[in-house]
C-alpha cells in the first residue's frame, strides 16, 4: 500500500464508500465470458461470421452511449442487442434480445469473483460501526442481482446505483445521494474505486472524499488531480489499516 497524503489518515473514517465493478472483484474476466457466450449464440442463431457480431456490437454500444450519454441506461447490454440487431437488418427481436441478455448477465455472475479479502474488510469496517455503501453505475436491477450474487447484500448499510441517482460517477449526484441517504455524523469520508477520474476524482471533487484506488492487471493509476491520497493492491492491506488506526485511537480491536 502506498500512501500519498499520510495527513489524511490518521483516524477511522465515519463513512465507507466503494465502488462494485473492477474494485470488489475484476471485472474484464467476467465480461470477456459473457461476451464470448453471447457472441457464440448470436453466432449460432443467425449464421454469422464473430466479425460481423463483433462489428454490429461496438456500434450498437458506440450508439446507444452517444444517445443516452452519462446515465446508467447507457451500459444496457439489453439496448445494445437490440440496437444490434438492428444495426444487422434484423429488426428489434425483442424476445432474442431479452434470451441473449440474460445469457450474458448469467454467464457474468458465473464468472465474477471477489478479490480476496473483500468480505473480510467489510466485516471490519462494520465491527467498529463504519457506515458502508455501495455507489456504483448501471441499472439498480442488475446491480442489485451482482451484489446477491456475490453475497454481498448484508455487507453494505446502503446502495447507490447511477439509475437512481439520475447519472454515473464522476457526476456529483451519486456521491450527494450517499450522504443524503447516510447522514453521517462526522465528515471524514473515505472512498474506494478503481476508476481515477469517475471514482477519485468524483468523489474527491463532489464530497471532499479521502480517496483510495484499488490497483490490478488493467487498471491505470491516478496521477495528477486524479491521484488517489492512497493505492493498495489487496484488501488486506485495508484491514491492516483500519486495525492500525483503531489501535491508535484507542477502539475496541
Amino acid at each position: 500500500m502506498k500512501i500519498h497524503n499520510k495527513a489524511l489518515f490518521t483516524k477511522l473514517p465515519d463513512v465507507f464508500l466503494l465502488d462494485i465493478d473492477n474494485t470488489l472483484y475484476p471485472y474484464d474476466p467476467a465480461h470477456h465470458a459473457a461476451y464470448k457466450e453471447v457472441r457464440t449464440k448470436v453466432v449460432q442463431t443467425f449464421n454469422i461470421s464473430n466479425q460481423k457480431f463483433d462489428q454490429a456490437f461496438a456500434e450498437a454500444k458506440h450508439q446507444v452511449k452517444l444517445q443516452l450519454g452519462n446515465t446508467a441506461a447507457a451500459h444496457s447490454r439489453l439496448l445494445y442487442l437490440q440496437r444490434m440487431m438492428e444495426i444487422m437488418g434484423l429488426g428489434s427481436q425483442v424476445l432474442l434480445a431479452l434470451d441473449f441478455e440474460q445469457t450474458y448477465w448469467r454467464t457474468f455472475l458465473r464468472n465474477a469473483v471477489l478479490f480476496d479479502d473483500v468480505k473480510e474488510f467489510l466485516d471490519d469496517l462494520r465491527f467498529f460501526g463504519i457506515t458502508t455503501a455501495a455507489i456504483t453505475d448501471l441499472s439498480a436491477h442488475i446491480q442489485f442481482r451482482k451484489i446477491i450474487y456475490l453475497e454481498l447484500d448484508s455487507h453494505f448499510d446502503y446502495i447507490i446505483s447511477s439509475e437512481e441517482a439520475g447519472a454515473d460517477k464522476p457526476n456529483a449526484l451519486p456521491f450527494k445521494l450517499a450522504l443524503q441517504k447516510i447522514q453521517p455524523a462526522g465528515d471524514c469520508i473515505w472512498l474506494i474505486g478503481d476508476n481515477p477520474i469517475n471514482d477519485i476524482a468524483g468523489g474527491r471533487d463532489t464530497i471532499n472524499a479521502i480517496t483510495l484506488q484499488k490497483i490490478h492487471a488493467g487498471v491505470v493509476v491516478g496521477s495528477g488531480t486524479n491521484q488517489a491520497d492512497a493505492i493498495f493492491n489487496d484488501f488486506s492491506e485495508l484491514r491492516q489499516l483500519i486495525a492500525k488506526l483503531s489501535n491508535a485511537n484507542g477502539s475496541k480491536l
